[in-house]
C-alpha cells in the first residue's frame, strides 16, 4: 500500500518565481538553518546583488538584498549549518553573509580576476575558490586570509567541490580535466580527463563515493571516487549542461543546461528519469533542499523555479 501511495507524487513544477532579480540569475543555494530550522534560499546574478528567500509553507518568500559586489555574482553557496551564505563576484571578491541578520560578516579579496565558483568546507572553517591560475585557494573564515594553494598545473578552474566525508576537494578546469586533492595531506591524487570542454559544475554523491561532472560538451559523467574509474558517460542535453546537483537521496542527481531544460538522473541506471522545461532561456544554476524532496532553478530568463520530486 505505502508503496502505491509514494509512486503516486509525481515530478511537477510546484512554484515560479518571475523577475527574481532585475537580470539574469546565474546561481542558487538552498540549505536548513540549524539555528532556527529556517529554509534558506540564496540567488546571485548579473545585477550584483545577492538575494535571499525562505521557502515556507511552500512559498517562496523574499527576506533580503545583499549589496556589496561591484559587478556580476558568480557563484553562491551557504555552509553545512545553513547559517552563513558566501557569494563570489566578477569584482574579485568573496563576500560572507549572516543568513540570520542579512549582514556581512566580511569580504575577501581573492586578488585580481581570481575567484570564480566557492564552496565551504564540510566543517564551515574554509570556503575554497578556483582560481584563473589554477589553483584552488582555501581562505579561512575566521582569518579572511589565504591559508593555503593546491596547485592542479592546470588552467582556469571553473568548478570546485569538497566531499561531505571530509576527505577530498575537487574542481573542474576549463580544459575539461578533473583533479581530485587529498584535503589532509594536499596531495593532488586523481587527475581525470574526461571532458574535452568546460566543466562549469561538480558534484560528490552524499556518501563521497561517486563524483558528477557537467560540462560545455553537453556530456554527463560519473566517476569512481575511490578508484578514479569512469563509471559512465550521460548525454541527453542540446547544448552545454551548466550545474550538477546530487540529491540528499544519494541515488539521483539533477542537471541544468542552455537549452532551458533541467533534468533529473538515476545515479545507478544511469538514465533520465524526467526532463523539466520551465525556463525559456538557458538554466545556469540549481539546488536540491536538504532531503531532497525539492529542486530550485535560476535562469536567464529571471526566474526561480521550484519543482516537487518524489523521493
Amino acid at each position: 500500500h505505502y508503496f502505491i501511495q509514494s509512486n503516486l507524487r509525481m515530478y511537477s513544477m510546484f512554484h515560479k518565481r518571475e523577475d527574481g532579480h532585475d537580470d539574469s540569475i546565474w546561481s542558487v543555494a538552498w540549505a536548513r538553518s540549524e539555528k532556527d530550522n529556517t529554509e534558506n534560499i540564496v540567488t546571485g546574478g548579473v545585477d550584483d546583488l545577492v538575494k535571499t528567500w525562505n521557502w515556507r509553507d511552500d512559498f517562496l518568500d523574499y527576506k533580503a538584498t545583499l549589496k556589496g559586489h561591484q559587478l556580476g555574482v558568480v557563484s553562491v553557496t551557504i555552509n553545512a549549518a545553513g547559517t552563513v551564505a558566501a557569494s563570489s563576484s566578477l569584482d574579485s571578491t568573496i563576500r560572507l553573509w549572516d543568513l540570520d541578520s542579512c549582514k556581512q560578516i566580511k569580504s575577501i579579496d581573492a586578488g585580481p580576476v581570481n575567484c570564480w565558483s566557492v564552496a565551504f568546507s564540510f566543517d564551515g572553517q574554509y570556503i575554497g575558490s578556483g582560481s584563473h591560475s589554477g589553483k584552488i585557494n582555501l581562505f579561512g573564515i575566521e582569518s579572511g586570509k589565504l591559508e593555503q594553494s593546491l596547485d592542479t598545473r592546470g588552467k582556469f578552474i571553473m568548478s570546485i567541490a569538497y566531499s561531505p566525508d571530509g576527505h577530498f576537494i575537487a574542481c573542474g578546469g576549463i580544459d575539461g580535466i578533473v583533479c581530485i586533492f587529498d584535503l589532509a595531506t594536499g596531495k593532488l591524487l586523481h587527475t581525470l580527463e574526461g571532458h574535452a570542454m568546460p566543466i562549469r559544475s561538480l558534484t560528490f554523491s552524499p556518501d563521497s563515493q561517486l563524483l558528477t561532472t557537467c560540462s560545455d560538451d553537453t556530456s554527463i559523467k560519473i566517476y569512481d571516487v575511490q578508484h578514479a574509474n569512469l563509471i559512465g558517460t550521460l548525454s541527453g542535453h542540446g547544448s552545454y549542461v551548466l550545474c550538477v546537483d546530487f540529491c540528499p537521496d544519494n541515488t539521483h542527481f539533477a542537471t541544468s543546461s542552455s537549452d532551458r531544460k533541467v533534468k533529473v538522473w538515476d545515479a545507478g541506471m544511469r538514465r533520465c528519469v524526467h526532463t523539466f522545461s520551465e525556463h525559456s532561456d538557458q538554466v545556469w544554476g540549481l539546488a536540491y533542499n536538504d532531503n531532497g524532496s525539492k529542486l530550485v532553478s535560476v535562469s536567464d530568463d529571471k526566474n526561480i523555479v521550484i519543482y516537487d520530486c518524489p523521493i
